[in-house]
């Protein structure tokens, strides 16, 4: 599979729709220029070309498994996930006092729909991680905070999503 992220548009939407160099003069965003969110957006690009698209059919053909406790991946993810999260990838609209890189969620979205489109079976694992940060930033305690945001943003751990049924 080939993937080529739509940088072009999603600047577009960016700066004449939504007005990015308005939201840069937020306090804490003042780094978000339209600038430093084209060179991030080039760089989700290429991750999502070059790293994730590649190995999008192994999540249906190998998929997942379980054995004897432990959980497998198809063989590349592992070097995938390793790579997602050295880059920052895993938690880009974190907060930086935690490891993130503090950027809109406007932007962020955009990361996210260029990883979705390029693997969706491998991103939802971050996108589960991504909600998590998000509750535990915006409800828990300095105490939680502390314990679960760093080894979350970090990639250390992940986010789940636990479902139960009412029957």
């Amino acid at each position: 599979m080939t993937y080529n992220a739509p940088l072009q548009d999603m600047m577009f939407v960016l700066e004449d729709l939504c007005d990015l160099g308005a939201i840069a003069g937020l306090p804490g965003l003042e780094e978000a220029t339209p600038d430093m969110a084209k060179a991030i957006l080039e760089e989700a690009g290429k991750y999502a070309g070059q790293v994730l698209a590649p190995m999008n059919g192994s999540g249906d053909s190998a998929g997942t498994g379980f054995d004897n406790g432990i959980v497998t991946t198809p063989a590349e993810w592992k070097n995938a996930y390793a790579m997602m999260v050295e880059s920052g990838w895993n938690s880009p609209a974190a907060d930086p006092e935690h490891g993130g890189m503090g950027l809109p969620h406007l932007v962020n979205a955009c990361i996210q729909e260029m990883f979705h489109g390029a693997n969706m079976s491998f991103q939802l694992c971050s996108m589960l991680t991504q909600g998590a940060i998000e509750a535990i930033e915006g409800y828990a305690s300095e105490d939680l905070k502390q314990t679960y945001l760093p080894k979350l943003v970090s990639g250390e751990w992940t986010g789940s999503m636990n479902l139960t049924a009412p029957q």
